[in-house]
């Protein structure tokens, strides 16, 4: 009896795993699906008929409730992101003007990442030259939120 017991625990477990953690493989699905009918199939040739038919009856109640656990818009819900972002695209950026002076953070080959006080945010190389990180930067143009520099040459 304790071998039908483990056949059903084993067979709701990988049902699952295969819905909850690796859906749409199928592996885990067939496994717990061969292991609850194992279980029905154990039951009517070791036990007896009755028993195999409560088993059966057991095992499709089982199915039926986790297909409607499955189906309810409750359960996924619990599964969602539901964080929200609230940032726009630019605002750092906004507070670069022209005339701002800061570093490549990174090569700009043509673009790249510089820092302008607080504010770290993408920019272009005017004359599509590449500029190697570290390196002095001033702000000479800003056109549809692409800031455009060149290197200071102090």
């Amino acid at each position: 009896m304790w071998i039908i017991a483990a056949l059903i625990f084993i067979g709701i477990l990988l049902m699952l795993i295969e819905m909850l953690l690796v859906p749409g493989v199928g592996v885990a699905g067939f496994l717990g699906l061969s292991a609850l009918a194992g279980a029905c199939v154990y039951a009517f040739l070791r036990v007896s008929a009755p028993a195999g038919i409560v088993v059966t009856v057991i095992v499709m109640a089982l199915l039926l409730v986790m297909l409607y656990f499955i189906l309810r818009e409750k359960t996924w819900k619990r599964f969602e992101l539901n964080t929200e972002i609230d940032s726009k695209v630019g605002q750092e950026q906004s507070s670069v003007t022209v005339g701002s002076r800061g570093f490549a953070q990174t090569r700009l080959a043509p673009m790249g990442t510089a820092r302008f006080g607080d504010v770290t945010c993408e920019v272009k190389s005017a004359d599509n030259s590449m500029i190697a990180a570290r390196t002095l930067i001033e702000v000479i143009a800003v056109e549809d939120n692409r800031i455009l520099v060149k290197t200071i040459n102090e």
